[in-house]
């Protein structure tokens, strides 16, 4: 299956706080997107590897994604080196896709731009013919994504574009909340963690308005790029 869009993520749930409304937008639109999680989120105070499955399965059915896969890498302690990136380079070659985004830069968790640097190397190093892979036993074909976009988590970096998600936020949220176990829940019987209290949600909220903001528009979700984006005229630009 070749996809449009290859979302990479540290963690289950790191798509949804991020970029939930882009994603859910360009499946509206007809692409076909896939996620792509490092780790099964097994270093997190509140729940468990078989919840945080089921809540990301959920998950990929609102934000209506044609793949979900764990790569299982160990949450808290996966290195960037060449066997971490020849995972993901083999499924770049797998899905082949235009897009990928990645995690932040710079970020609160440190699996986050650990994760962001081990992407946009192995996005690259998938185009280079002498890497060889195999995938059900047989040889893959070089690929290399015409983009690798990061998108921002929890510390605020200026975006160098945000995506216009406006009528899309409260899906977003939806999506977010099928992670019953690690968000803000009433009947939770877990331990607070930063994450899971109301506060932090009402944040996600301000920062689809404050990235929007950047732009002039309602709600948008914000992305870097390790090189200037370009457009053919003035009039792409909304």
């Amino acid at each position: 299956m070749k996809l449009d869009i290859l979302v990479f993520a540290a963690h289950p749930d790191d798509a949804e706080l991020s970029c939930a409304g882009t994603i859910i937008k360009h499946a509206d639109m007809g692409y076909a997107i896939g996620i792509i999680d490092l780790t099964q989120g097994e270093m997190g105070t509140r729940g468990t590897i078989e919840i945080r499955k089921q809540e990301s399965d959920n998950a990929a059915k609102i934000l209506g994604v044609k793949v979900r896969e764990n790569l299982k890498f160990r949450d808290g302690w996966f290195k960037d080196d060449e066997e971490h990136r020849l995972k993901i380079i083999e499924k770049i070659r797998e899905y082949q896709p235009d897009i990928v985004l990645a995690n932040a830069i710079d970020d609160r968790h440190p699996d986050h731009a650990r994760a962001a640097k081990l992407v946009k190397e192995a996005a690259w190093l998938a185009g280079l013919s002498k890497i060889e892979t195999k995938s059900n036993g047989k040889p893959q074909t070089f690929w290399r994504p015409k983009h690798v976009y990061h998108y921002l988590q929890y510390n605020v970096i200026k975006p160098d574009f945000v995506v216009d998600i406006s009528g899309y936020a409260d899906r977003k949220m939806e999506a977010i909340a099928a992670y019953k176990s690690q968000f803000f829940n009433l009947e939770s019987n877990y331990s607070n963690t930063f994450i899971s209290k109301p506060e932090f949600l009402a944040h996600l909220r301000s920062r689809i308005i404050m990235e929007g903001n950047y732009a002039h528009i309602d709600e948008a979700e914000g992305f870097t790029s390790s090189y200037s984006p370009a457009v053919k005229n003035f009039f792409d630009l909304i």
